[in-house]
């Protein structure tokens, strides 16, 4: 991904935090003719050897799964929800019109992890995103025919070997456009519109 300087992110608490925060991804293969993807919820874990990486599963009746044991090398996309159109009619001076948005794209290996290591990962997983429900789900307490779907499940970790983070959130503006940016957002009948312009909002104060 080809990131100016401006929107260039390297701070790693922050990018750990977007990924925990975002939490679904489109992971990307390379198939023999074409690209693949698929989109999932992946979990930033620390696995048992003690390194950091991403874990999931999908469907092992999605062709996916299959190409991830021959061709393991993936291409794991982090795309924030709160993304807008900036007009350059927002601007002081004449400029072109842009888009803002937030995205982190990790590279590495994907390897298939079975038995207890795959019912943990989706327990992990089911139990982070199940902490806020007003009856949250848990695993065990799921029918037995339900449980058994975890059969129909491929699950895998994938390595952390390069991560580029852009946040293309118009840090190359002179502060009054930058200010003025915040106010059309908030006056767009749109709430996507709004959101970014708390993010951006947030952003000038610090």
């Amino acid at each position: 991904m080809w990131i100016p300087d401006y929107f260039k992110i390297e701070d790693k608490k922050i990018i750990h935090q977007f990924v925990r925060e975002v939490g679904l991804a489109t992971v990307i293969s390379k198939d023999e003719s074409f690209p693949v993807a698929t989109h999932i919820p992946l979990e930033l874990e620390t696995n048992s050897e003690g390194n950091l990486v991403l874990s999931g599963h999908m469907a092992k009746a999605n062709p996916h799964a299959d190409l991830l044991k021959n061709q393991p090398e993936v291409l794991v996309i982090f795309q924030s929800p709160i993304s807008h159109y900036i007009s350059s009619s927002w601007y002081k001076e004449p400029n072109a019109p842009t888009w803002n948005y937030m995205s982190v794209h990790i590279s590495g290996k994907a390897s298939e992890i079975k038995g207890d290591a795959l019912l943990q990962s989706v327990k992990r997983l089911t139990d982070r995103h199940e902490a806020n429900s007003k009856n949250p789900v848990s695993l065990e307490n799921l029918p037995k025919n339900i449980q058994a779907m975890l059969n129909g499940v491929s699950a895998f970790e994938i390595s952390i070997e390069n991560v580029q983070a852009a946040f293309k959130m118009s840090q190359n503006r002179i502060k009054e456009d930058y200010k003025n940016i915040i106010k059309e957002l908030n006056q767009l009948n749109d709430p996507i519109a709004k959101l970014m312009a708390e993010v951006l909002l947030k952003k000038e104060q610090y």
